[in-house]
């Protein structure tokens, strides 16, 4: 940027994006200081490097608020866990299924446990049968990204949501309509 360059010539690009041409650097700084901005080198490694009369402060601002924005609409992916035992009862099955076909909707990856207490290690295969199965029902909404592994008493899969066309949670959104033209 400005007293730094130092080359014997630079192609000069003025404010407006319009092309001077091929001049030595003490020249396009006397133009850029007439017009009170700053040259800046855009590209050092074109022959000859590519220099441009524009507000340094500005372009780094502008700079600054795109990346700003482009990380406002990243949306990062959370882990929500279910937790469950080899003796959990018909209906806290199915409350549990809910959540994690909610969590799948909205596109959150679900760590599923399976805890196993006392000598119920020792039957893994019911709990494993019982993930199984919650997989299976939920299949439609997201994959198990690998083989189950077991943590001390804990048996995990991580379930990741499949990629859905249109948006979030279309179901929700078609019951709605319909209750709203009802």
């Amino acid at each position: 940027m400005n007293e730094r360059i130092r080359v014997r010539e630079i192609r000069l690009i003025d404010e407006n994006g319009a092309q001077v041409g091929v001049v030595p650097p003490h020249e396009a700084l006397k133009m850029a200081r007439e017009r009170g901005l700053d040259l800046v080198e855009i590209s050092p490694t074109a022959q000859p490097p590519v220099c441009k009369i524009m507000d340094y402060g500005k372009y780094l601002y502008e700079l600054n608020k795109k990346q700003h924005e482009q990380r406002k609409h990243q949306k990062g992916t959370k882990i929500k866990e279910v937790k469950m035992r080899p003796r959990t009862d018909a209906h806290d099955y199915e409350f549990k299924k809910n959540h994690v076909a909610r969590f799948l909707e909205e596109g959150d990856k679900v760590r599923l446990v399976m805890m196993f207490r006392g000598r119920e290690i020792e039957h893994a295969s019911l709990g494993r049968k019982k993930l199984e199965r919650l997989i299976q029902e939920v299949s439609h909404l997201g994959a198990p990204e690998g083989p189950p592994s077991m943590e001390g008493k804990w048996m995990i899969f991580i379930l990741t949501p499949k990629a859905q066309k249109g948006g979030k949670r279309p179901a929700k959104e078609t019951a709605t309509e319909e209750t709203a033209s009802a």
